[in-house]
This record gives C-alpha cells, sequence and structure tokens, in this order.
C-alpha cells in the first residue's frame, strides 16, 4: 500500500484555465479521457471563485489570483499549475493546509529571461536605447554616448538556480569574473562552474555589475537596500528581471540620483503595472521594460505545454513534477519506494499511539543505505501515518502533512545515522512528550518480498509485522500469561494469527504483541488490562 495519493487517478475532472496559456498546451488538456477544459480569462474574483468550486485542477498564469476563499470554497481541487516561475498569486499556505498541490515550470523560461537580463546589461553599458532614441529625433550624440565594455569586469550574481546560472555562462564567455551568492551554492558546483561562491556583502563589494536572480521570500524583500548600495562601489551597474520588492525601490532611486548607481535595469517591480507618475519613467541612467522576462514565442509554448502536461500526469496518477510544497517523485522512484513509504506510514502510527501525553517532537532516524535516498518522503509518510488517527486518512496527504504537524506545535527532526545496524535499511521514530517521556519503534524491510517488520519497541528486540490491528502487552515475565492472554481473546471471539514475545530480564517485565485478525471488544481489553500480571495493554491500529 502506498502513501502516495496521487497514484490513483481521479475521474470526471474540470481543468479551469483562468488565464491564457499556449494553445498547444489547451489542446493537450482537451485530448485527455475524462477531462472537461474550461477557458475564462479575464474573469472576476467573483468569478474565478465560482468556477473553482467544482475544478479538480487550476491552471494560471500572473493574472488570476488563487486566494484562500478561492481554495476554502474548492470542493474537488487537487493541483493549481503556474505556467511559470513565480507562484506570488497563489497562496501557498492555504493550498497546502489543504492538502492541494501547486507546481510552476522553472525550466521553460530560463533562457528567456537570462538573454532578457543580459539584454539589460548590454543596455545598461552602451547607450542603446538613448542612441536609437535620438537617432528617431535627428540627432547624432557619438560624442555624447561614450559607452564601456563587459570584459574584466565582476558580475555579482544574486541567486544561481536556472536562470542565474545561464546569466553566468553567459557573462563568462564575455570574459567577465564572475562571482556568486546562493545560501544553497556548494562549492563543488561553484568549482565546477568556474566560478567564486561569496559571501553577500562581499558580493556587493566585489560587483561592478549586479543581477538579482531570486525569489521573493521575507529573506529577500529588500535585499538590495540603502546599506547594500553603500558597500557597491561608484558607478555600479544594477538589474532586476527576477521579482519586484527584492531590490528596494526608493533606496535605487537614490543611489540613482546621487551616481552611486551608473545604470541600472528592471523588468520587475514593487507595483506592477508601474504607476504612470513613478519618479522611475524619469531617469535616463535607467531602463524598464514591463515584466518581458517570459514573453518570447518559445517561452511561452514551452511553459503552457509544460505546465499541461504536469498537471494532466498528476490527475491521472503519474509522477508530480515542480511541485512547490512537496518533493517530486518519479513513477520509478515510487515504485522503489513505495513499501519504505508503507513501512513508514505505520510506523508513524505505531508512534502516535504508544506515546503517553502530549508529543512536544519526532525524530526519525535513518540508518543503513536508506540514507542515500531522498528521505522527504519517507519523512512525510510518518507524519502522515501520525497524523492519520488524529485527523482521519481523508483530512491528511503528503501535501499537507507537514503543514499539519507543525499547526499541532509538534517539532519534527530528521536524522542520518552512519551508525551500524543489524539490518540494511532501519527506520526509527523517536517521540518525547512535555514531560520528558519517550518512546521509540523501529522498523526495516525483510525478505525478498521487502515485508514491513517492526523489529524493536522500547529499546526491545522483536519482530511482528505491522497489520491492521496489533495488541501490544506488557506484562510480568512467568509462566501461563502468554495462555491467559489468549484465552481471554479466545472467549470474545477474536482470532490470533500471529504474535511475537520479548523481554529484557528474565523475570521481569515482556513485551508481547499480538496480530489480530479483528480488534477485541473494550469488555476484553478492560479485563486485559486490570489483569495485576499486565502493566499496559493497547490496541494499535495501522490502517
Amino acid at each position: 500500500m502506498s502513501m502516495i495519493f496521487t497514484l490513483y487517478p481521479f475521474q470526471n475532472m474540470k481543468i479551469f484555465v483562468a488565464d491564457r496559456i499556449s494553445p498547444l498546451g489547451v489542446d493537450y488538456l482537451k485530448k485527455q479521457d475524462g477531462f472537461e477544459v474550461v477557458e475564462a480569462y479575464g474573469s472576476s474574483p467573483e468569478q474565478v471563485a465560482e468556477i473553482a468550486k467544482d475544478a479538480s485542477a487550476i491552471i494560471v498564469r500572473s493574472d488570476t489570483q488563487i486566494t484562500p476563499e478561492v481554495i476554502a470554497g474548492s470542493r474537488n481541487l487537487k493541483v493549481v499549475g503556474r505556467a511559470g516561475v513565480g507562484v506570488d498569486n497563489i497562496n501557498l499556505d492555504a493550498a497546502t493546509e489543504k492538502g492541494i498541490i501547486v507546481m510552476n515550470t522553472p525550466g521553460g523560461n530560463t533562457i528567456a529571461t537570462a538573454e532578457l537580463t543580459f539584454t539589460h546589461m548590454l543596455c545598461g553599458t552602451r547607450a542603446i536605447v538613448r542612441g536609437a532614441t535620438g537617432m528617431r529625433e535627428g540627432k547624432w550624440e557619438r560624442k555624447q554616448l561614450k559607452g564601456a565594455e563587459l570584459r574584466g569586469k565582476t558580475l555579482a550574481v544574486l541567486g544561481l538556480g536556472r536562470i542565474g546560472a545561464e546569466v553566468a555562462r553567459r557573462a563568462q564567455a564575455f570574459e567577465m569574473r564572475v562571482v556568486a551568492y546562493d545560501p544553497y551554492l556548494t562549492d563543488d558546483r561553484a568549482k565546477e562552474m568556474d566560478l567564486e561562491k561569496v559571501e553577500l556583502d562581499e558580493a556587493f563589494v566585489e560587483a561592478d555589475y549586479l543581477t538579482v536572480h531570486m525569489p521573493l521570500t521575507d529573506q529577500t524583500r529588500g535585499m538590495v537596500d540603502a546599506d547594500a548600495f553603500a558597500k557597491m562601489k561608484e558607478g555600479v551597474r544594477v538589474f532586476n528581471c527576477a521579482r519586484g520588492g527584492i531590490i528596494d525601490e526608493n533606496a535605487l532611486l537614490d543611489a540613482l540620483r546621487s551616481g552611486k548607481v551608473g545604470a541600472a535595469g528592471l523588468d520587475v517591480y514593487e507595483q506592477e503595472p508601474l504607476p504612470e507618475d513613478h519618479p522611475f519613467r524619469k531617469e535616463e541612467n535607467l531602463i524598464l521594460t514591463p515584466h518581458l522576462g517570459a514573453s518570447t514565442a518559445e517561452a511561452q509554448e514551452s511553459v503552457g505545454v509544460e505546465i499541461a502536461e504536469a498537471v494532466a500526469e498528476v490527475l491521472n496518477g503519474g509522477r508530480i513534477r515542480n511541485a512547490i510544497n512537496m518533493p517530486s517523485i518519479d513513477p520509478k522512484d515510487l515504485e522503489s519506494l513505495s513499501p519504505y513509504l508503507d513501512l513508514c506510514h505505520r510506523l508513524g502510527a505505531f508512534a502516535r499511539q504508544a506515546a503517553r501525553g502530549s508529543v512536544e517532537s519526532i525524530r526519525i532516524t535513518y540508518f543503513g543505505g536508506i540514507v542515500d535516498v531522498d528521505c522527504v518522503p519517507l519523512t512525510r509518510a510518518v507524519q502522515k501515518g501520525w497524523l492519520s488517527g488524529v485527523v482521519g486518512d481523508e483530512g491528511v496527504n503528503d501535501v499537507n502533512a507537514p503543514f499539519k504537524i507543525k499547526d499541532l506545535g509538534i517539532k519534527v527532526e530528521t536524522v542520518k545515522s552512519a551508525e551500524s545496524v543489524d539490518y540494511n535499511e532501519l527506520i526509527e521514530v523517536c517521540t518525547v512528550t512535555g514531560d520528558g517521556d519517550q518512546r521509540s519503534v523501529r522498523g526495516s524491510l525483510l525478505g525478498r518480498g521487502n515485508d514491513p517488520r517492526i523489529v524493536e519497541v522500547d529499546g526491545q528486540a522483536i519482530e511482528v509485522r505491522p497489520v491492521d490491528t496489533l495488541l501490544v502487552v506488557r506484562n510480568v515475565d512467568k509462566p501461563g500469561i502468554v495462555g491467559k492472554l489468549g484465552t481471554m481473546l479466545g472467549d470474545c471471539a477474536v482470532n490470533i494469527a500471529n504474535m511475537s514475545l520479548s523481554r529484557a530480564d528474565e523475570g521481569k517485565w515482556a513485551l508481547t504483541i499480538f496480530e489480530l485478525d479483528e480488534e477485541p471488544p473494550e469488555t476484553a481489553l478492560l479485563a486485559i488490562e486490570q489483569d495485576p500480571d499486565i502493566q499496559e495493554a493497547r490496541v494499535s491500529r495501522q490502517s
């Protein structure tokens, strides 16, 4: 049983295309069996909310706002697809909480945006715009329009994702020195790209040219501010074709007027469209374009087709590509991970039911060969299993499980351990309550069939299948206890499929876990609990 809900295709699906995308993308959707495609471009917020009520998927560009109200009113919504990169117009928190996948198309406009950035850099180096305008006006300003060369200059790239990397490659072709700031840039990748990895302040200090290629987040908003400009060289050239708001517009205006910034180019703004009376429009050394980053025929066709294919694939039960709020898993990887996903889900459910008191933290530790795979889906499966008895399977999935765990105030920690263990792969789930009570369960896959097993509970070795119903008993280690328990279950017609015993020390407390075909009645469970030889008895439900 896999815990990735997208394994199961949805039927009778309505696809709401809210913003205009490539006709090739729309045609692709219309050719899919079971899809009803509704094109409603330029809809009002009220119309969007109404159409979205029974939509399985919504496809947008940057115009349509997918608000918390739209999401709350939707009954069947499974995925929101953005034909482009930025998802500022989609409320991620609301979508994630409701278990809705949000996807974008980060690769489709990469080249288009990189080339536009470089166009801005060239126009900020040579007076192309002013020269062309003057020629139309009958002027010949050859002597007044002296430019510069890119060769030998230092370009600071803020954000070395797809677009930033393409800009860096083009700068290197122009014989520029490239330095890059990106909190996720590794030394190996920097070396591979033949550029220098620097800290943010160093990027400001070193730059002759500075270009921004980061998403707009709380961390990046206003990143290039007055303090940043103060650290830069006189006459630095600054460009932003990423997201408005990363560069503080008031600070940039002051820097342009003071001469600190010799030239700048912007394709994005804090407010779009840019107001007619915005002071930027009067700055001669500032080149403005109206958010043209993805505005090429090739890019529009690419992102339209890409998002249509991605949405269709999810709804048809295939892989999830470029998801913003959950890991993307290839079907082949999903097939190999499926037994682990099932095991992790069951370990999560077992751990929740074993905990005594209010759980404050969950630590998931991976041992052995499993550390070499992407464990994010496995961690989500543990979280989903833990939540299954709290909110019900219908209310939790791989998208919203981390959100709901966090909403409960539970901290989740994941560890990849190099410790040697007795199994090829081992997964441990440990819970800690507010009063410090700690419980743990370990599981592994055994045999050629990759059968899931619980192999340790609270430090005691055991081997039990995590079937739908388990009876977990801590009892005095003495003769006759197992027979007495079997008789009590038999008297109420509960069949024992299997059982496993473990003891820490002879004559003290032992652990007995029964695999049951059905759940025992409350009266039987109460009788077991009240037996003086029983320390603890509980039913653990794994389904």
